[in-house]
């Protein structure tokens, strides 16, 4: 049975982030090209922070491609963070290079500080900082690259968009959103929608629980950090039944649907429409104008420790989320239809 898996290591300020990704068939064309693209555009949006001033995130592949092709072995990509630089002494893995300095104590509202600290025994919040850190959403979105490409090759393409920024909901509006909170020191959120087009029907299954794909799709998604609200298909609250279903019917000999209210699923399972997903981002929560807060050493009564953060990375949030839907598509495809080579796997995907 295939399986698209992986697992990503690396800190906020470490050397570097890597994935090491394994089940992808032999054949399949990685254009790097392509990956650091994506990348690129995880790093736009208007609001963004200083770190992306530092960064320019370019991916490596150090196994499992030859000649621009995969080889069915693992892959291994790395992202590394120029920003190490300036932190090699602080971030360094020697005993011997133990400092103080970047150490905090203070907890942050709305990051994992405090239940991360409690969870891992950690007094210096710096080591629940440099993992929980959205930093890291920069090699998941590389392996839903990887993810892409394998689903590229079966004519499946995805697209994600901003659709609100706080309460603006014309995009020619979310700079002045974004404008009025850095004025204050603040930070905003907002919604976006990701579209994947010419799904298979079938994947997943009602079988399970924990192989409905809506459920793993929305795990994907509200896991990244900072979403809040996951939605498949239209909102339903407020439709009578007879409104909101989709009704069948048949076109030159194939069933469709007219209308996509479900989102592209039924069941657990893709029906053979749009797939479509939003999220809802939650404002981010380091602010240059900080909340009240307690000293995790002093038991004391202060202010949120800060650092540098952005205003507003909705935007960026929507290339992630893209990015994760990919892994679950790219691994409900192999689970179905399986192949060693992607040969193998056309020729069961076309069957």
């Amino acid at each position: 049975m295939n399986k698209f898996r992986f697992l990503t290591a690396g800190e906020s300020h470490g050397q570097c982030l890597t994935a090491i990704i394994e089940g992808l068939p032999a054949g399949i064309s990685i254009d790097i090209d392509f990956i650091n693209n994506e990348l690129s555009r995880r790093q736009q949006g208007y609001g963004r922070g200083e770190r992306m001033k530092i960064e320019t995130d370019m991916v490596e592949i150090t196994s499992g491609v030859r000649f621009g092709k995969t080889l069915g072995s693992p892959i291994t990509l790395v992202v590394k963070n120029r920003d190490f630089e300036a932190w090699k002494k602080i971030m360094s893995i020697a005993p011997e290079d133990v400092t103080d300095e970047k150490a905090f104590s203070t907890f942050r509202p709305g990051h994992a500080d405090y239940a991360g600290s409690v969870k891992y025994n950690q007094k210096d919040l710096r080591n629940v900082l440099e993992r929980s850190s959205a930093r890291k959403t920069a090699i998941e979105v590389a392996v839903g690259a990887v993810a892409k490409l394998l689903l590229k090759e079966l004519d499946i393409t995805g697209t994600s968009k901003v659709t609100q920024i706080g309460s603006a909901c014309c995009p020619a509006n979310f700079p002045e959103e974004v404008d009025i909170m850095r004025g204050k020191g603040d930070t905003i959120g907002g919604k976006f929608v990701v579209l994947y087009k010419n799904l298979p029907v079938g994947l997943g299954s009602y079988v399970h629980w924990d192989r409905k794909i809506d459920g793993r799709l929305a795990q994907a998604v509200m896991s990244i950090p900072a979403v809040k609200v996951v939605e498949i298909g239209t909102n339903p609250l407020g439709y009578q039944g007879s409104a909101y279903h989709d009704e069948i019917f048949v076109s030159d000999g194939e069933i469709e649907h007219k209308t996509n209210n479900a989102g592209g699923v039924e069941g657990g399972m893709t029906n053979g429409e749009d797939l479509v997903i939003s999220g809802v981002m939650k404002p981010i929560p380091t602010m240059k104008t900080p909340l009240k807060s307690v000293d995790s050493q002093t038991m004391e009564e202060t202010e949120a420790h800060f650092e540098r953060s952005d205003v507003c990375a909705v935007e960026a949030c929507a290339v992630v989320a893209e990015a994760r839907v990919a892994w679950v598509l790219a691994d409900e495809i192999l689970l179905k239809y399986g192949g060693d080579s992607l040969d193998e796997l056309k020729h069961n995907y076309n069957k």
